[in-house]
């Protein structure tokens, strides 16, 4: 097994019967997946809906059984789990190298717990450290974010997609990888930047919503609590 199945086993100690489930978007997020519709298989748990974070994750559970619902019929998760980029010592996390940013923050926020799987690779002391942050721009005008990620202290590159096209997020929009020579120094501080920005429709911090970090190894799986 995997440090990263690992981890994804793991989870399913926080999964009870009847709940509604966010799936999360990655590698790791499927392994969880896969293990979720096991242990709907063998009748360990029932009654589970999945409430996917993209295209690739619905995808996914449907692939293997999960029956899936939405936000406008649940509006809150019992639980999400999900992967990260990188997880800092307190449980703040740099996602989205996957494309989709937004819609896992959507699902995390209205989640009543949200938990990450990661191998020992994603543990950073400072965010940015190992990973760009991927920032989410609506396609009109997204040329003009350029110049002002790089006045934050970025150096942002544009996502190309396969086949050399710029790459398109499910929800229509473009993203800048914007990495930081020395980390991040202040994420609250450039989080609300972000948000003052006309055309930056999100960005991969998320600050402030794990409850739990499961980080597997070749041999056991250890967790970093809020």
């Amino acid at each position: 097994m995997t440090p990263k199945q690992r981890a994804a086993q793991a989870a399913l100690q926080f999964v009870q019967s009847g709940m509604v489930v966010g799936l999360g978007t990655g590698s790791t997020a499927d392994f969880f997946i896969t293990a979720l519709a096991d242990a709907i298989k063998s009748g360990q748990l029932r009654d589970i809906k999945g409430i996917p974070t993209s295209r690739q994750s619905e995808r996914r559970a449907l692939s293997v059984g999960i029956p899936l619902t939405n936000l406008a019929q649940n509006p809150s998760c019992d639980l999400t789990v999900d992967g990260a980029d990188e997880v800092a010592p307190n449980l703040n996390l740099i996602k989205g190298l996957g494309g989709a940013l937004l819609r896992e923050k959507i699902v995390a926020q209205n989640s009543k717990k949200l938990v990450i799987i990661a191998d020992q690779s994603k543990v950073v002391k400072r965010l940015g450290e190992k990973s760009p942050l991927p920032v989410e721009v609506a396609q009109f005008g997204y040329e003009t974010q350029e110049h002002f990620l790089r006045s934050l202290g970025a150096d942002p590159k544009l996502r190309i997609g396969p086949g050399g096209m710029v790459f398109v997020t499910d929800n229509g929009n473009c993203i800048y990888d914007c990495h930081f020579l020395s980390g991040i120094a202040g994420p609250a501080d450039l989080e609300s930047a972000l948000k003052r920005r006309a055309g930056i429709v999100e960005s991969g911090l998320f600050l402030g919503l794990a409850s739990i970090a499961l980080i597997g190894s070749d041999s056991t799986v250890s967790e970093i609590r809020r």
